[in-house]
């Protein structure tokens, strides 16, 4: 039956599951609303949103196996039905003036929807796209990214019309009907599926695919050198990214002079950055490599902060920015790619939700590294040193990462057909 489907109305099923749960990073245009509604303090508004992105990342990581063992479908229902209950249930908290209520639907029920709905559908595209993995990713988590640059407007003109309790129950809503569509069609091909044009290909050689480096479940996983190798890569780059969003508009302007208003037009330039760097990555993975991808990120942000400090020049201090931005968000698209060509499509969901402990983690490191340096030393030239330190140690994982795939592939070619069991 899954035979009979289109592997690019999957990838659009997916798309629509991503721009819904997409739609949390938006959070800061109901700050002030909220605040000003309630008489909660800002900071007391923003602790749901530091919730729901601590529980992402964990969530993703605790049902990853949930994920593969009921499939894409009944995954992203769930997800579905969290996040549009979260959403629409932070208005009825309004409603009732409860603030651990607002906590416990837009914090807990909706991180607990986002990390399920994340990983719900990238597995299953991995699987509909052997021939281009990186392509197939990149287009979901690109949906993820511009979720909050669709939301932002629409709730920002639906609270002066509607009120900032109505505006959570239509997007609740509106979220929840859009992630039951792309349910409802999303599933995953049989077992070794492979598009016809990819037999063609393969059949007349003209082109190679290389085959997954092994087949791997998710505790075997774990156990390899090339899985922290690939979880240290992935803390240190979301560290950097999520460092550089928290602060790029105050460190512009503090270090090369930058005005308020060309600030916020860097921000919302760096949003562009961030969805299309996933994209653009992605995609070039499929020629290069993905760990060729990963090396070209630490390089670039080696030169970035190894010139940040020493820049007068306020276009290059921007590009800079933007190149980090794009880097953040082409790790997360690379990502589930790159599992699939170290460890297969086995048990994809379960290790992608383990590696996006990361997500929460440099979602943590980031600001807090960041904003400690700068409050010891008054100064934000020093974070520019620390985070090259960092990336320089994230550039010898991956020298490192690479090695380890050839000296693996090596052996596998030494002992093919000779029965020997093989050291990973």
């Amino acid at each position: 039956m899954h035979t009979k489907k289109n592997r690019w109305l999957i990838a659009i099923s997916a798309i629509a599951i991503h721009l819904s749960i997409g739609g949390a990073y938006a959070y800061s245009v109901y700050i002030t609303p909220i605040s000003d509604k309630m008489g909660w303090s800002p900071t007391e508004v923003t602790i749901a949103f530091t919730i729901m992105m601590g529980l992402a990342g964990s969530s993703a990581a605790l049902f990853g196996k949930f994920v593969e063992r009921n499939g894409p479908k009944k995954s992203a229902i769930l997800a579905g039905i969290l996040f549009g209950v979260g959403q629409a249930g932070s208005g009825f908290a309004l409603v009732i003036d409860s603030l651990p209520f607002f906590l416990f639907t837009y914090g807990v029920a909706s991180g607990l929807g986002l990390g399920i709905g994340y990983i719900s559908p990238v597995s299953t595209l991995v699987k509909w796209f052997p021939d281009r993995r990186g392509l197939a990713t990149g287009l979901a988590v690109l949906g993820f990214g511009t979720g909050s640059l669709l939301t932002a407007p629409i709730a920002a003109n639906l609270m002066p019309a509607v009120g900032v309790t109505n505006t959570f129950y239509i997007l609740g809503a509106a979220y929840f009907v859009f992630i039951l569509l792309g349910a409802s069609y999303i599933a995953p091909p049989p077992e070794g599926w492979m598009p016809d044009s990819m037999k063609k290909d393969m059949a007349s050689g003209k082109r190679v695919f290389k085959k997954d480096l092994q087949q791997l479940t998710s505790r075997e996983a774990v156990r390899t050198k090339r899985f922290w190798l690939l979880w240290g890569m992935m803390l240190i780059n979301t560290t950097a990214g999520i460092m550089m969003i928290s602060v790029a508009s105050p460190m512009a302007q503090e270090v090369v002079g930058l005005s308020a208003a060309a600030a916020a037009l860097m921000v919302g330039i760096m949003g562009v950055f961030n969805g299309g760097g996933r994209l653009i990555w992605a995609t070039a993975s499929d020629y290069i490599g993905r760990p060729n991808v990963f090396l070209i990120f630490f390089l670039i942000q080696m030169g970035a902060f190894f010139t940040l400090p020493i820049t007068t020049n306020v276009i290059l201090f921007q590009l800079f920015i933007l190149l980090v931005v794009s880097c953040y968000g082409g790790g997360f698209s690379n990502l589930p790619a790159f599992i699939g060509d170290l460890f297969g499509t086995k048990q994809l969901g379960a290790i992608h939700g383990y590696l996006l402990t990361t997500w929460s983690l440099g979602g943590v490191f980031g600001p807090m590294l960041v904003t400690q340096i700068r409050e010891r030393s008054d100064s934000y030239i020093p974070v520019f040193y620390v985070f090259l330190g960092l990336i320089l140690l994230a550039l010898l994982f991956s020298i490192m990462m690479k090695k380890d795939i050839r000296r693996i592939e090596e052996a596998v070619q030494q002992d093919h057909g000779k029965g020997k069991a093989i050291n990973y």
